[in-house]
Formats: C-alpha cells, sequence, structure tokens
C-alpha cells in the first residue's frame, strides 16, 4: 500500500473536496481521485461518499483514519531516522496567536540554526483545538494556555510564562480598573477561552457585571479596540502586549491567582525527541 495514497486520502478528508486535496498536494484532481479508488480497490470498500464537488468520508473510512495518520507519519519519520544525530525531519509545532508573534520567531530562530535540517511546520489555533491535534497525534508539540485540568499521563507540560491579568483602556481613560469597567463597554475575552476563565472569575470575586460589548477570543484585536476608545478588556500580559503601550493604557490587577500559564505541551514519548527538547530548550 503507497503511503502517498493516504496522504491523498487525508488530504481529501480535511479540505473536504478532491479538488482542494488536489491543490494541497500539487496534482491534478484526477490524480487523487485515482490514489483513492486504488486504496478502495486494495480494501475492498468505500472510502468516499461523493456529492457534487463535495467529498465525505465514509464510516469505514473514519475508523481506519486514525492509524492511515500514523502510517503517514511514520513514514516521514523514517529520513530523520536515518540521520545520526536525530535533528532532521519535520517538527510540527501548534501556536496560539499570541506565541506565534511574541514567542515563537527567537525560538524558531535558534531551533533552526542548532538544527539546520529540521523544517519546523507552524499551526495556528486555539488552546483547546491545539491540545486536541496533540491528542490525536497530529502534532509534536503546542505552545498554549495551561488548561483548566489535568493532561493525561501521555502529554507533558512544561511551564513558559506566567502572565498576570492586566486591564487595557483607551489612551485617555480616567480611574481604577473597577470604576472603567462600570463605566465603559466592556470588550471580553471570551470566557469559554482556557485564558479567559482568569478575566471571569475575577470579575466575580469583584462583584462586577460589566456591560459587554462583544466576545473575542484574539488579545491582539482587544487591544486594538481599546485603543480607538471602544472600551476595555481583561487580558494576560502577553509577550508582545508591550507593542501597544503607545496606544493604550494598560492597568495592573492584584492577586496571582489571575494570571493565565502558557506550557509547551508535547508527548512524553515524541517522535523527535532530541528536537523537541532542542525546541523547549529555545522557548525557555
Amino acid at each position: 500500500m503507497e503511503t502517498r495514497y493516504l496522504k491523498s486520502l487525508i488530504a481529501v478528508v480535511d479540505s473536504g473536496s478532491i479538488a482542494d486535496a488536489a491543490r494541497m498536494e500539487h496534482l491534478t484532481a484526477a490524480a487523487v481521485g485515482q490514489r483513492v479508488q486504488a486504496l478502495e480497490r486494495e480494501l475492498g470498500f468505500a472510502l468516499l461518499s461523493r456529492s457534487g464537488h463535495a467529498a465525505r468520508p465514509t464510516r469505514a473510512c473514519l475508523d481506519l483514519l486514525p492509524r492511515a495518520r500514523r502510517l503517514v507519519r511514520e513514514a516521514a519519520l523514517l529520513a530523520s531516522d536515518a540521520g545520526a544525530d536525530g535533528l532532521g525531519g519535520t517538527l510540527r509545532i501548534g501556536a496560539i496567536s499570541t506565541a506565534l508573534t511574541g514567542m515563537l520567531p527567537a525560538a524558531l530562530r535558534h531551533l533552526t540554526q542548532a538544527a539546520p535540517r529540521c523544517r519546523p511546520v507552524i499551526v495556528p489555533g486555539t488552546s483547546r483545538a491545539l491540545f486536541q491535534m496533540l491528542q490525536a497525534g497530529e502534532l509534536d508539540a503546542a505552545i498554549i494556555v495551561a488548561p483548566p485540568f489535568a493532561a493525561p499521563k501521555s502529554l507533558r507540560a512544561v511551564d513558559l510564562r506566567h502572565e498576570p491579568l492586566v486591564l487595557l483602556a483607551p489612551p485617555h481613560a480616567q480611574g481604577g480598573p473597577a470604576q472603567l469597567l462600570r463605566s465603559l463597554p466592556y470588550i471580553r475575552y471570551d470566557p469559554d477561552a482556557w485564558g479567559g476563565r482568569h478575566a471571569a472569575r475575577w470579575l466575580a470575586d469583584q462583584g462586577l457585571e460589566p456591560a459587554v460589548l462583544c466576545d473575542l477570543d484574539a488579545l491582539e484585536a482587544i487591544a486594538m479596540l481599546a485603543a480607538d476608545g471602544m472600551g476595555v478588556g481583561l487580558v494576560p500580559h502577553w509577550a508582545g502586549l508591550e507593542r501597544f503601550a503607545g496606544d493604550c493604557l494598560a492597568l495592573p490587577l492584584q492577586g496571582a491567582a489571575y494570571e493565565r500559564t502558557i506550557v509547551l505541551m508535547s508527548s512524553t514519548e515524541p517522535d523527535l525527541p532530541r528536537m523537541a527538547q532542542l525546541l523547549q530548550d529555545a522557548l525557555a
């Protein structure tokens, strides 16, 4: 069985159509279709249900997909296994938005200098989504907000940053955090996000119920709205907040309990242990 064919099947499932998968794979749609048909003939059952331009996985396809992903990943690791130093191959790194612009650039520079044959693939996403991808074996490591529950024993977390809560306000706002939250619209850090729960708890502990303007799980966007005078926001002091220092106020809040922890999470038995350690060292 050709692992290239499995890779094409996975691309169809992930993209939702043969045409989109073909663009991802730099192939023609006919070539991708022929690969899937070859797999169907070899396995003896249908893998895709086609309707117009869309292609959906059958139940049988969904059942074999986790193993197919592992086979494709294991095949990709063969080249790195052949290297004596274990510093070659693709390292799949998930990162939340603030890590993409704040922590990751310098770490990637260090990583690629130390391991020139390493090819980092960066996957953006929310903490919850990236955690699920880690569990599914689709990432080697992820920079996320520490989950609000105990991680499974198959994953390990290393603390990278502790980010205390601050209040972002328009540049000419007057008064303390509680006063501003009572008088100005509240640009709320989505309370369903792992990082947003700290702001929700601080408000509850202070007995404050500000008038919510909107919910966002994008801290840079909250800072931009505050700078434009749209309202105030409770956010963690992320790496990179300093870029907004001239545009909005950042008022500190009391209490170490109201901070989010950024962690590097990875498998306890990584596929590329030396590169995973290099990434950890670079971020530390």
